[in-house]
């Protein structure tokens, strides 16, 4: 049997509700795990190790029992110190936010429902408003692919990428605004779920700017995202913004037929911005994809040239609106770069939020248009592989270009259109580092997405390497 930290979600449940491994070994092996790496990889802000390992025995008495376990009874699961935990702060990554939660975030109780121990709190870009992933308060996590140079894990969910890659847990919620889950699920070599808008609750999570956040799974397979999103999805009274639609059993369809989807390619703006060495990777995941029986074409986003701007003026004004009140009392406390982020919302007019919000729409119909011709839309995650901490420019193709736009750059625009999107590991550089593959899908067809991501995964090895941490 493997090491029971690189098991997977999958795994762990069915042999937790089989018998062969109980849930206090499974605890205990993650938390040894986080004793011999975290001090120097700083995932997790906080880690509930006595609540774990009582959740974990009475997980084990539940089965003795002879009850029905859940589909995630027994496994631990990490979350982005966003979400709240009933009793623990809820930090945002900050240094002064310390009242704790009166209750579980919705996902929180959800996940809690199906069986899953709530193993601790994870690492973020402060106020998750941020690509990199950096933190001066606990300290910035480091990409566990490269154990000598501190390499960015990508933000803002930098600890549940590095936590999940690391084999600290073995699944963890993240958040993403303008890529927080796809940018370090990329750069950090694991999968990344990017649910349409309204699919997940985001009830008790800290927000940074309503009409963007999206909760969702990170996780090293795509099965045990399908898994976790199943559980997560759904309406939610508690958060107005989430669909009364049906939740489709995104497990079950994950072995459904991919032969004969449609894939649309983003060349221009996309593929044509990545570094050379991406864009053969995501070119030979094209590849595969057409072995599979996909037949692939190119198709454009006319206003895709704009996503920057807008996506700027829309965070930037309701990521101001969110912060405004702190701000007047703890302005001092906050991270140079996010509060400078911050303020430059006060210089924004109305009219240019306005105008961000029409580009959005015109963006929207892009999108939908591309959709009248394909099922799924495919580009890079990230332009790069993980840059390390210091600096703030990167070279692409020998242009030097600025990091947090550059890590941004192929993410953010689907937060403005609110389509589903998944990162998959699409394989390695010269220098052992992973890129990611980004599938993006209709409204609500998280299960198209998820299955194309599955039969490629399953034609690939990439999701079954590990990095040289520890």
């Amino acid at each position: 049997m493997p090491e029971l930290h690189w098991l997977s979600v999958t795994d762990l449940a069915r042999q937790i509700a089989a018998g062969a491994v109980s849930p206090v070994e499974v605890v205990e092996a993650h938390l040894a795990r986080i004793e011999a790496l975290d001090g120097k990889l700083k995932a997790f802000i906080s880690l509930f190790a006595d609540r774990a390992l009582e959740a974990a025995k009475a997980a084990e008495a539940t089965l003795a029992k002879g009850e029905a376990p859940g589909p995630l009874h027994g496994v631990p699961i990490g979350l982005k110190d966003l979400y709240d935990v009933r009793g623990v702060p809820t930090t945002g990554g900050s240094s002064f936010l310390r009242q704790p939660a009166a209750e579980d975030a919705t996902v929180t109780r959800r996940l809690r429902e199906a069986g899953a121990i709530v193993l601790g709190k994870l690492n973020l870009h402060e106020f998750a408003f941020g690509p990199e992933g950096l933190n001066a308060t606990y300290g910035t996590a480091w990409n566990p692919w490269d154990p000598t140079t501190h390499r960015l894990p990508g933000g803002s969910s930098s600890g549940s990428g590095v936590a999940v890659a690391a084999g600290l847990c073995p699944a963890a919620l993240g958040s993403d605004t303008g890529g927080s889950i796809r940018i370090p699920a990329a750069l950090c070599g694991i999968v990344g779920v990017k649910p349409t808008y309204g699919r997940v609750s985001r009830a008790g999570v800290l927000p940074l700017a309503w009409s963007l956040d999206h909760a969702g799974p990170m996780t090293r397979t795509v099965a045990d995202a399908a898994l976790l999103l199943r559980v997560l999805a759904g309406y939610d009274p508690g958060d107005p913004t989430t669909s009364v639609l049906p939740v489709a059993d995104y497990p079950a369809a994950l072995d459904g037929p991919v032969k004969g989807l449609r894939v649309g390619l983003l060349r221009e703006y996309f593929l044509e911005a990545a570094d050379r060495e991406i864009q053969g990777l995501v070119a030979a995941a094209a590849g595969v994809l057409e072995g599979l029986g996909c037949a692939v074409e190119e198709v454009r986003l006319p206003h895709a040239t704009y996503t920057a701007a807008a996506a700027y003026a829309v965070i930037t004004a309701e990521a101001l609106a969110v912060h405004e009140p702190l701000l007047r009392r703890h302005a001092a406390e906050y991270a140079p770069d996010v509060r400078q982020r911050l303020l430059t919302g006060q210089f924004l007019l109305a009219t240019q939020y306005l105008k961000g919000q029409r580009v959005r729409h015109l963006l929207r119909r892009d999108v939908e248009q591309a959709f009248e011709r394909v099922d799924c839309l495919l580009a890079p995650t990230v332009p790069i592989a993980a840059p390390p901490l210091e600096g703030g420019r990167v070279t692409v193709n020998g242009e030097s270009r600025d990091r947090r736009g550059t890590l941004l750059r192929l993410t953010r625009g689907f937060n403005l259109t609110g389509h589903p999107a998944v990162s998959v590991p699409c394989g390695f550089t010269a220098q052992g580092l992973p890129a990611g593959l980004q599938l993006v899908g209709r409204p609500f067809d998280e299960a198209t997405i998820l299955r194309l991501a599955h039969a490629y995964e399953q034609a690939t090895a990439w999701h079954r390497r590990r990095p040289p941490a520890g």
